[in-house]
């Protein structure tokens, strides 16, 4: 739920605590366990997902592209969803928010887009204020190895950049981009951002990373410190961590693929969100420290006794709902 919670921030609620050892346990059953940290039971769920069903006061579109398929989902006036009403949102005309968010899924560059990303696409709409929400569902390893996922987040910022050039000359008023993204995706939304910076164009206005994975050489310091503690990835050389098809045969160093290792010069302001348990910690730590010497604009945020991906469990446990209200109030301070 997005509305509050007593619980402190700097403690773990009981929930909190109760979810870190569900997902252990699950992670570690031998029925299913090994499917479900390699990626396999994701790939089984997605085929068998039901008919995703769009809430009241919103409208989701499919738009084609050259190789993958967008999302794009609109508010349609003021609704309230997960108990919370987004708020400034006043159009009911088809891509008329107040901006737009590129969101960027994660499943470690093997994973493909499916409903839990639809319902996190409602969310950002919902802390946004009704900006429009793009989901590609760009094209994944093994099949299709970097850098597809790279350019087909091109291809979608290219599209928005379009619907914003026309309806800012038409409104003279500058409307907001946000890029974010989870996991991979997180990690897809620093690359893509660096590709953009290298080529002079117009960066986003923001970038909000969850569990961003950023060091696909697995060489910062939480690859061992938790590899015990993390409930998801540790314990096991087995997991999407490990796997080496995203890369297929490029230098795992390069920026564009280890995001941790690009120059952050020049970067908009970023929102990093990281689990204290996770492997992939040092992945937003190393970023932060990077992009703070750079003189970006960075905020770092290590929630106490969570896990990977935590933001999905929104109603589950408090934690969730406190990561999604900083993100509602970190985008209402975005300029």
């Amino acid at each position: 739920m997005l509305e509050d919670e007593s619980a402190d921030i700097e403690k773990v609620s009981a929930r909190g605590k109760l979810a870190y050892k569900v997902v252990k346990i699950t992670s570690h059953l031998p029925e299913i366990g090994p499917a479900n940290q390699n990626g396999e039971l994701r790939k089984i769920k997605t085929e068998h997902e039901k008919k995703w069903v769009c809430p009241q006061g919103y409208k989701l579109r499919k738009h084609r592209m050259k190789n993958f398929t967008m999302d794009v989902l609109e508010k349609l006036g003021d609704v309230e969803v997960f108990g919370e009403e987004a708020g400034a949102a006043q159009s009911a005309a088809e891509d008329e928010g107040p901006g737009y968010i590129l969101q960027l899924h994660g499943g470690g560059y093997y994973g493909t887009f499916n409903n839990t990303y639809r319902d996190m696409a409602v969310c950002y709409s919902i802390v946004s204020g009704g900006m429009v929400v793009i989901s590609p569902d760009y094209r994944v390893a093994p099949v299709n190895p970097y850098p597809a996922a790279l350019e087909d987040a091109f291809e979608a910022y290219k599209w928005i950049m379009k619907k914003i050039d026309k309806r800012e000359k038409e409104s003279g008023k500058r409307l907001k981009l946000i890029v974010a993204g989870d996991s991979a995706g997180g990690g897809l939304s620093l690359a893509l951002t660096l590709y953009l910076k290298e080529n002079n164009l117009r960066l986003p206005d923001g970038i909000i990373t969850m569990s961003a994975w950023t060091d696909l050489t697995k060489s910062g310091a939480s690859y061992d410190d938790n590899y015990k503690t993390d409930p998801l990835f540790g314990g096991s050389r087995e997991t999407l961590v490990y796997k080496e098809g995203y890369y297929a045969g490029s230098d795992p160093k390069d920026p564009h693929i280890s995001p941790c290792f690009a120059d952050y010069t020049g970067f908009p302001k970023m929102l990093m969100q990281v689990g204290e348990y996770e492997m992939l910690l040092s992945d937003s730590q190393r970023v932060y420290v990077k992009a703070i010497e750079a003189g970006a604009t960075c905020r770092l945020h290590i929630y106490p006794g969570m896990f990977h991906e935590f933001q999905m469990g929104i109603g589950l446990y408090p934690e969730a709902g406190m990561a999604w209200r900083e993100i509602r109030e970190w985008i209402g301070k975005l300029e």
